[in-house]
């Protein structure tokens, strides 16, 4: 699905260099992959991390999972074929995200390691940072919370191909960096990613 199909396609240059825009704009950019299970806290974590970084001064964006299949992703479906589109899609907006120099907080349940890799590749062929973040949660406690209703249905049958109940979810093997939401809470999910983000020189001691 990911082929090229367009012909007399020429990639176009800029005359502003990656150094350049950064010391311009005053920031790095880079794209925080967060995964993990529906209910796991992604999307909460997300949301906490966007506001924190821009209060702080860093130009950052959020794209979540359910609100890209609203617009870019609404032709795809669950398959294992249409997840893997779709995360290539969204790899691809966030990497033009981190060019910019934004810090691009992706939130995606993203269950398979191939599809996650892809998108780490994209990042690096490109020599731009890319964090993974496992939002790593029991599959009982994301069941409990079940903010959606989704895993009732799954249970019921009404979901076909559901993560963590008849569809696998891949843990990461080499994440940059887990946050076990069933231990800490919002606020300090938040501090440790932007510890993490210190750590890696992407922001700066404030």
């Amino acid at each position: 699905m990911s082929e090229t199909k367009a012909t007399n396609i020429t990639w176009h240059e800029g005359h502003v260099t990656a150094e350049e825009r950064q010391d311009l704009v005053g920031q790095k950019g880079a794209t925080l992959w967060m995964t993990g299970l529906s209910g796991s806290g992604k999307s909460t974590v997300a949301v906490a991390l966007e506001q924190a970084l821009l209060h702080m001064g860093y130009n950052s964006y959020r794209l979540d999972g359910d609100n890209v299949r609203h617009g870019l992703n609404k032709n795809l479906g669950f398959s294992a074929e249409d997840r893997a589109e779709n995360i290539r899609r969204i790899g691809e907006v966030a990497k033009l995200f981190a060019d910019s120099t934004c810090l691009a907080i992706t939130s995606f349940i993203s269950p398979y390691i191939a599809d996650r890799d892809l998108v780490r590749q994209l990042h690096n062929e490109a020599g731009l940072p890319f964090m993974e973040v496992y939002v790593e949660c029991p599959l009982e406690v994301a069941e409990e919370r079940d903010p959606k209703g989704l895993y009732k249905k799954a249970r019921a049958g009404e979901i076909k191909g559901f993560t963590g109940i008849d569809d696998p979810y891949e843990a990461p093997t080499n994440a940059e960096l887990v946050i076990n939401t069933a231990e800490l809470s919002v606020e300090e999910s938040v501090e440790k990613i932007i510890a993490a983000l210190r750590q890696r020189g992407l922001i700066e001691d404030q």
